[in-house]
């Protein structure tokens, strides 16, 4: 089958299906993949929609993924943690280019930057496959117009772990659209099982004043800091203590304020 004629055979017939157009495995744990984009779908950069497959009895799987691609662009990015006993991801990561996927185009989410006061610095906050919706973010022009600097902390077990970002950030500074604002991103990815330029979880290095030491930059502050978080149930914690902690208050979509934290994900079996 044609990937370039992919999207308009499929959504003319099911605007619930898309076609994967990509897909790209990092090592035994994680993956990327790439599908068509519904001609209908309007998202905010950092927001998530639920795809999936269908199961042995015909009825769909279906999981919340964040975006990982920015809402300019013309398909959409995944990225994935691979579950061998998963319902949807024992399936998922055996996809190929060609296959579909079911989309239900409803994005919803609140890491997005209208959940977010206005603010000078804005720390996007992550562990493993939790940087998905950062990875849409800083590869949005809106982004760096509202925000003088940008923060992306990542932790992961292994420097392994830590390609899909560390490759985005490195494309970034060579993008057409984004390359102008690279200079406002800073990036600090971790690792807690390997020996790596930057050791430890990113909660800890923030509290001890390293992470902010090794970036050359001042610390929090309440007045011109905002803060994004996506990860498990120990970082989401943690970093909620952490900026409460400086004066910073918990935000949402209807109630913006200087941080939020996405929850969808937390205790969700893949």
């Amino acid at each position: 089958m044609n990937v370039e004629n992919m999207n308009d055979t499929q959504t003319s017939r099911n605007p619930d299906v898309q076609i994967v157009t990509q897909v790209r495995h990092y090592d035994d744990r994680l993956f990327s993949f790439r599908v068509t984009r519904p001609q209908s779908l309007r998202f905010r950069s950092g927001e998530f929609v639920m795809i999936g497959l269908a199961g042995d009895n015909g009825k769909p799987i279906l999981r919340a993924y964040s975006i990982a691609s920015p809402s300019w662009d013309e398909e959409l990015e995944f990225y994935s943690i691979k579950v061998p006993d998963g319902p949807l991801t024992s399936k998922l990561q055996k996809i190929a280019v060609g296959d579909e996927l079911i989309l239900r185009p409803k994005p919803v989410g609140t890491l997005v930057v209208d959940a977010l006061l206005p603010g000078k610095r804005l720390f996007m906050i992550a562990t493993g496959t939790g940087i998905a919706p950062f990875a849409s973010l800083i590869r949005d022009p809106e982004v760096y117009e509202k925000f003088d600097q940008v923060i992306l902390t990542h932790t992961c077990r292994l420097n392994s772990e830590l390609a899909y970002g560390a490759e985005l950030v490195e494309n970034l500074r060579n993008d057409p659209l984004i390359g102008e604002f690279a200079q406002q991103l800073l990036y600090y990815p971790t690792t807690t099982r390997e020996e790596s330029q930057f050791e430890g979880r990113n909660t800890d290095l923030m509290r001890s004043g390293k992470m902010f030491e090794d970036l050359g930059i001042s610390g929090f502050d309440s007045s011109t800091d905002r803060g994004m978080v996506c990860g498990s149930m120990a970082l989401n914690l943690d970093v909620k203590d952490l900026l409460e902690g400086v004066g910073m208050n918990e935000g949402g979509n209807s109630n913006p304020a200087e941080f939020v934290i996405e929850k969808a994900f937390v205790g969700d079996g893949v």
